[in-house]
């Protein structure tokens, strides 16, 4: 039997960190799925991790020279992968060994064959949040103040978000040594594998207060309704979406506030239709106005009349531009355009008088 530690290329005083990272380099390196990979040399570095990467494994190793069957650490272990089929890891089994759901792809991440991201602790940065705010087409004339109740996480006035009683401090948690991550060991019939796991203990954060807050129970915020303000800019139109930054909920143990999300929805307006930043309007106008001109007012979004001339023989359907009359440019100068479309009014009821002079010019051929 080939010694285990030079089967790994370190030293009998190598951590466990150690001995992981080198069985990461050679199994990787000398895979049976990798182009010019070695089944025999792979076996030869599983056998030796699946000892040494055990401490009470290592421990009887480094006393006995061996690992006797039946080892509380995972027994047979030393007969390493002797006819394993690697190829049967594609339907969930290995040999007479039925490993019904469990997820090789998984350990083969942990183990450096995959493509498994780094580990790094949990952020502790609040949750984004996402709203609606409904305005009014002519709140969007200019800058509109508005409050919004929100029910959110917001840091615990008590501990000012550290999650730990005033006086204490915050320590390194015993079970991760304050890396946020932990070790589980999953045993499949003579086969022990290792998954890197969440540490339950400080979910992540590789820190805890000594003294938890008696208001948050440590966790440094607490679910409130808080009213803030928001600025909905001019010109706004529905759909634009506003980020407001640090509006959203508050972080765990004085994690940074997420961010606030605010959709735009526009009502619509009895009189006024928006078209980007134009508007478009329909004016009615009397049928002897329009024959012999003259000039109409019309009603503003600013509630200020505005005087639209119309010339004689006007015929309805007719539009007319009125510049800079419509809506502000968003973050921009200047603003967009007003559009009336005329609607000539046909009379339904007369009087007698109108009759007569509707008679007449009748008669003139009008």
């Amino acid at each position: 039997m080939s010694d285990y530690y030079q089967t790994l290329g370190i030293n009998k005083t190598a951590s466990q960190e150690e001995v992981k990272a080198a069985y990461r380099k050679l199994a990787h390196q000398h895979h049976p799925d990798k182009k010019g990979g070695d089944e025999k040399k792979f076996k030869e570095i599983n056998e030796a991790y699946q000892v040494l990467g055990n401490k009470e494994k290592r421990a009887q190793y480094d006393q006995f020279g061996r690992v006797f069957e039946g080892a509380a650490a995972g027994g047979g272990a030393g007969n390493g992968f002797g006819g394993f089929d690697f190829n049967s890891f594609a339907n969930g089994q290995a040999g007479n060994f039925d490993f019904g759901d469990f997820d090789f792809a998984d350990i083969f991440s942990n183990l450096g064959f995959g493509n498994r991201p780094q580990k790094r602790k949990p952020k502790n940065k609040g949750r984004d949040m996402e709203i609606e705010a409904v305005v009014e087409l002519k709140d969007v004339l200019k800058d509109l103040a508005k409050k919004i109740t929100l029910s959110k996480m917001v840091k615990c006035s008590r501990c000012s978000g550290s999650g730990g009683e005033a006086g204490t401090n915050v320590k390194e948690c015993f079970s991760c040594r304050g890396t946020g991550w932990v070790q589980q060991m999953k045993k499949f019939g003579p086969l022990t594998f290792s998954q890197d796991a969440i540490c339950p203990e400080c979910k992540g954060e590789g820190k805890i207060p000594e003294k938890p807050c008696n208001v948050c129970q440590g966790e440094g915020r607490l679910k409130e309704r808080e009213e803030i303000e928001v600025v909905i800019p001019t010109g706004v139109d529905s759909g634009q979406v506003l980020r407001v930054e640090g509006a959203g909920e508050a972080g765990k143990r004085g994690g940074g506030a997420g961010d606030l999300y605010v959709k735009i929805l526009v009502k619509p307006h009895p009189i006024f239709e928006r078209k980007g930043d134009d508007l478009l309007a329909v004016a009615n106008v009397a049928f002897s106005l329009a024959s012999l001109g003259g000039e109409i007012d019309l009603q503003s979004l600013e509630s200020k009349n505005i005087s639209l001339k119309i010339p004689a023989g006007t015929e309805s359907g007719k539009v007319f531009r009125l510049s800079g009359k419509g809506i502000p440019h968003f973050n921009g100068w200047g603003k967009g355009d007003l559009f009336v479309e005329t609607q000539i009014i046909t009379p339904k009821k007369l009087s007698k008088k109108q009759k007569e002079l509707l008679e007449e010019l009748k008669k003139e051929g009008l």
